[in-house]
C-alpha cells in the first residue's frame, strides 16, 4: 500500500523449523526497506517501537503505528515494507501455542503489561531452556496476547479486477477527488453496481475504504513529524481539523496522542 519507492531487500531467515516453539528476531529497518513476498509455517508476530511497518497480503494491508503489532498466521503470503526508520521486534511462534488466535491477520494495540514482555521475550537466546524460565515468561505472554484488542489498521483489498484498478490509482493518489459515479464509468459499472459490489468484496462502503486509505498512508508522514496540516492536504482533507476527526473516529486517537513519545 505504500507510495514510497523502495530500494532495499531485506534477507528472509533461514529456520525450516523453528529451534524453539517462540523465536525472537530484533532489528531495525532502514527507510525504503522491503521483505518480498514469501509465507513461514509458523506465526509471525511484528511490533513496530517506532516508526511504520506496513504487511501486504493478498487480501489486503495491514499497518503498525509504534505500539501496535500485526499477527500473521502460519502460510499467509505477505510483503513488508516501511518507508521511514523503523525499529523492529519480531517473534515467530509455533501454531500450537496460538491455535486460539483464528487464520487472519490482524493488528492489534499492545497493552503496558504486553509491551514489557515483550522486551523480555526478545532478549531471550534462540536456544533458551525448555522448561524453565524462559518458557514460563512466555506463556505469560500468551495469556496476556489473548487480551490485546483489535483495532482498524487494516484494508482490505476486493478480487474483482474493476476493483482492484480503483484502489490501485487511489493507492498512487490518495487525494484524487473523483466520485463513485466516475470511477464507475472509467471501469464500465454503473454506481449503484459499484458500490454494491465493493460492499461484497471488501466489507466496507467505497467511501469508508477510501477514508482508511487517506489514513493509513498519512501515518508515514505523521510519524516522521510533518506538520498535520501538510498531511491532511496531501490525503485529501480540505482541513486539518476534518483530517483530525477523521482519525479520532477510526483510530479512537488524534495524530498527536498516536505518536507522542512513549512515557509522556
Amino acid at each position: 500500500m505504500s507510495q514510497n519507492s523502495h530500494n532495499i531487500i531485506l534477507r528472509l531467515p533461514s529456520y525450516q523449523t523453528l529451534p524453539r516453539p517462540v523465536v525472537a528476531r530484533i532489528g531495525d529497518r532502514l527507510p525504503g526497506s522491503l521483505t518480498p513476498w514469501h509465507s513461514h509455517r509458523w506465526w509471525q508476530l511484528t511490533w513496530a517501537m517506532s516508526g511504520v511497518l506496513a504487511i501486504e497480503t493478498q487480501d489486503g494491508s495491514f499497518m503498525a503505528p509504534p505500539e501496535r503489532m500485526i499477527w500473521i498466521p502460519p502460510d499467509i503470503e505477505h510483503q513488508a515494507t516501511n518507508a521511514p526508520l523503523t525499529e523492529m521486534r519480531n517473534l515467530y511462534v509455533d501454531h500450537s501455542l496460538m491455535e486460539w488466535a483464528g487464520p487472519h491477520c490482524r493488528v492489534v494495540r499492545i497493552t503496558p503489561l504486553v509491551r514489557e514482555l515483550m522486551l523480555a521475550v526478545t532478549t531471550l537466546p534462540e536456544d533458551y531452556e525448555p522448561s524453565g524460565e524462559a518458557e514460563r515468561l512466555i506463556q505469560v505472554l500468551i495469556d496476556q496476547l489473548k487480551r490485546l484488542p483489535e483495532v482498524a489498521f487494516n484494508l482490505p483489498m476486493p478480487t474483482d479486477s474493476r476493483l482492484r484498478r480503483i484502489c490501485s490509482e487511489l493507492q498512487n493518489r490518495p487525494d484524487d477527488t473523483r466520485t463513485m459515479a466516475a470511477w464507475g464509468e472509467l471501469v464500465g459499472l454503473s454506481e449503484r453496481s459499484l458500490a454494491r459490489l465493493f460492499v461484497q468484496q471488501s466489507g466496507m462502503s467505497f467511501g469508508d475504504w477510501r477514508q482508511r486509505l487517506r489514513l493509513l498512508l498519512a501515518l508515514n508522514g505523521l510519524e516522521r513529524g510533518e506538520r498535520v496540516t501538510r498531511v491532511a492536504l496531501d490525503a485529501g482533507y480540505a482541513s486539518p481539523s476534518a483530517f483530525i476527526a477523521a482519525f479520532r473516529r477510526n483510530f479512537g486517537l488524534t495524530p498527536t496522542e498516536m505518536f507522542k513519545p512513549q512515557g509522556t
